[in-house]
């Protein structure tokens, strides 16, 4: 709490937008749980019984004294702002002095709260928010917020509510999302007496998305946390950081920090691991959202959706948190600087380089082919942990060409290993890249003559800036052509096949197809490295257009537990 609780002035009440603040038992945890995160919990247990229409939220934060306890439920009642200027620098996640009063004339309200060090109190409350009974109680220091019989006087409500099963779905899925924007918590959540789930605190978010979907692990995840300055409309003065569980720190500029799947190893079939959050909170936000679908676009498999956490911690000015009633959807100001910071953030974190190479998670998929190897041999790995060497240690990657496998895959080495990498799509990668920067239509002497183009492929055409002109019955002339492609021999396949796509970018990543090195083409020593060269400094160099992964890593670590190069002489010969 930032201080004592206090009504807030009839000025300050009749700027505020709040619509309905609790219209379910979701809302009930939401609310509760976003007041034990203001008040700097470390650890919190939600108890849900929906028979009873029953909740409890428990935590280890300041606790109040008797006083702010006995305040706590009037109407627009809160410690987190005093005055209409503190609307515009909201660095709490609750600031209305709502929730409690609306819970207290929708249900039973009990409040058992203990300031360190002092007397703990117990508080019940009648429907107009005020104390009734009020007792000393012993309690571990925190607060305990019971609300039992949600809606027991309007049975209509209850009846209008989703059912059950899909009530313990969002309740669910809104603690889920508080965790991944407050890490360091502790979560223990109960249903009817009995566990429900748990989610264990971690540094940073990346520890806490491999609990919520159990088939990504954390070497699935890059992250990065990047300082970034503020648009120049909110830079004059100081600036107050959001930072978990203590008081915001001032400083100047602003933070922003990404967990992003890796486009080769985890994607989704629906877009709903798309999210934003702004200082603590989770927020709708459709341009930011888009923007992460647009920096990730041509790098998974079609219809595959991305998994990524956007956490901008700001300055509050750069923020109106009142727009919305519900305070879901978030309104930014300089909203197009923010898509430039987040596309420029994605980039960063999809290349290959020293500051975020992990050797261990690189290395994870072929460590379990060695060891499906291993099994089926006289021999077996040595499973026991091994020290993984930090991914700073590897330095900028120096990828050498050493061979050409089946005239399908150049094998690099490297300080840690060798890597495989398909000759193919990766040249097809940077084709992509190239194509993407500067779009090129060269003239076509003599044109090329296509027939029996449909009308839908003659648009599609024209779309993408070909000439085209009749040429006779059934007959077009094309007058021009991408330029990698007006001096191949297939360059009128090239074209019927780009008058079937769609977009600019759909055809620009078919040209990209068609044009790059075929497999089953010998190359060079030379022509391998430069290659190498090219695909390693793309923007997106884990994956293809098409969002096939394109190297494979061999690890020396690896390599070395395959082999048992750790074994002395005399254990091998069997001495």
């Amino acid at each position: 709490m930032t201080g004592s609780i206090q009504t807030l002035p009839t000025e300050v009440v009749n700027l505020i937008a709040a619509g309905e603040v609790i219209d379910s038992l979701a809302a009930v945890v939401r609310e509760l749980v976003e007041n034990a995160l203001d008040a700097g919990a470390t650890r919190i247990a939600v108890a849900v019984w929906f028979d009873l229409w029953r909740v409890r939220v428990a935590d280890n934060g300041t606790g109040m004294d008797l006083t702010d306890l006995q305040k706590a439920a009037s109407a627009h009642s809160t410690s987190k702002i005093k005055s209409r200027d503190d609307l515009y620098k909201i660095t709490s996640l609750g600031f209305r002095g709502e929730a409690l009063h609306s819970i207290a004339a929708l249900a039973e309200l009990e409040i058992c709260s203990r300031q360190t060090g002092f007397e703990g109190w117990r508080c019940t409350y009648n429907t107009q928010g005020e104390a009734e009974e009020t007792e000393a109680v012993a309690i571990a220091p925190g607060t305990v917020v019971t609300v039992s019989n949600l809606f027991g006087k309007w049975r209509l409500r209850r009846q209008g509510l989703p059912s059950r099963s899909q009530q313990q779905r969002i309740i669910q899925a809104t603690i889920q999302n508080i965790a991944l924007c407050h890490p360091s918590v502790t979560w223990q959540v109960q249903q009817s007496d009995r566990s429900w789930f748990t989610i264990s605190p971690g540094k940073t978010t990346q520890q806490i998305i491999p609990q919520l979907l159990k088939q990504v692990r954390v070497h699935d995840l890059q992250q990065l946390t990047l300082d970034v300055p503020t648009p120049e409309e909110g830079s004059a003065g100081e600036i107050r950081e959001f930072t978990y569980n203590s008081t915001p720190k001032t400083r100047h500029g602003a933070s922003l920090h990404l967990v992003l799947g890796l486009p080769d190893r985890c994607h989704r079939r629906r877009p709903d691991w798309v999210k934003v959050a702004t200082n603590g909170r989770l927020v709708r936000s459709p341009e930011l959202e888009q923007t992460i679908l647009t920096a990730m676009a041509k790098t998974l498999p079609r219809d595959r959706y991305p998994i990524c956490f956007i956490h901008l911690q700001i300055c509050p000015s750069q923020i109106d948190w009142n727009r919305h009633p519900a305070k879901a959807e978030i309104y930014l100001h300089s909203l197009s600087y923010w898509q430039e910071q987040i596309s420029q953030a994605i980039e960063q974190a999809l290349r290959i380089g020293a500051e975020n190479f992990d050797t261990a998670s690189q290395s994870h998929r072929v460590g379990k082919l060695l060891t499906a190897s291993a099994k089926k041999g006289v021999y077996h790995l040595d499973e026991s942990p091994k020290q993984e060497r930090n991914p700073s240690d590897i330095g900028l990657i120096e990828l050498k060409a050493v061979a050409q496998v089946r005239n399908m895959y150049i094998l690099a080495e490297h300080d840690t290993g060798m890597w495989l990498i398909e000759q193919h799509i990766a040249h097809e990668r940077v084709l992509y890249e190239q194509l993407c920067d500067r779009w090129q239509l060269v003239p076509l002497e003599p044109p090329v003559i296509l027939n029996y183009l449909t009308p839908v492929q003659l648009e599609q055409l024209q779309r993408i800036g070909l000439e085209i002109e009749p040429f006779g019955d059934q007959l077009w002339a094309v007058r021009n052509a991408p330029a990698l492609l007006h001096q191949r021999d297939d360059c009128a396949d090239a074209l019927l096949e780009l008058s079937l796509g769609g977009d600019l970018q759909n055809a620009q990543v078919a040209t990209a197809c068609r044009s790059a090195i075929r497999n089953g083409t010998p190359l060079t020593l030379e022509q391998m490295q430069t290659l190498l060269n090219q695909w390693k400094m793309t923007r997106h160099p884990r994956t293809c257009p098409h969002g096939r992964p394109i190297y494979l890593p061999l690890e020396e670590s690896a390599l070395a537990r395959f082999f048992r190069r750790h074994w002395v002489i005399g254990k091998s010969h069997g001495i």
